[in-house]
């Protein structure tokens, strides 16, 4: 749980750091320009761009009877972020496992990507899907949900 906010935190503290200096150095303007771009990136790093994420179990469970996809993801992860954005409100349609969060969710990656914890990985009607593009998988969106 708490490495998923490592980079986020750095960003941050980085970025505390940088207006520091530029307000010392006598640029208060520069300093209050540069902060909110690391602010930003911290959010935008963080799990909180995410919807909630449910555990491994939970997600096939809920796949199963409502046939949508299953996101595994974990914060941090550049092609993730890519497939949050791109989704838009499409996003909250599919079921997200945080692989940092969820053990089970971590062994479904690697058993599905040669050992290798790669994702996004995109789980639809059971079949895993590496980094899929994002208009793929809202395509396979049940129209009813």
């Amino acid at each position: 749980m708490m490495r998923a906010w490592i980079l986020p935190t750095l960003l941050v503290l980085c970025g505390s750091a940088v207006a520091t200096g530029l307000v010392l150095g006598g640029s208060p303007g520069g300093a209050a320009a540069i902060l909110p771009v690391f602010v930003l990136l911290a959010g935008v790093n963080s799990p909180l761009v995410f919807p909630r994420p449910i555990g491994a179990l939970e997600a096939e469970r809920r796949s199963a009877a409502d046939g949508r996809p299953v996101v595994y993801w974990r914060p941090g992860c550049k092609y993730c972020l890519r497939l949050r954005i791109r989704l838009g409100r499409s996003a909250r349609r599919l079921h997200w496992v945080d692989i940092w969060r969820d053990p089970v969710g971590a062994a479904t990656v690697r058993a599905a990507n040669g050992g290798d914890e790669t994702v996004p990985t995109v789980v639809v009607k059971g079949r895993p899907h590496t980094n899929p593009d994002p208009e793929w998988v809202r395509g396979h969106l049940p129209s009813s949900v």
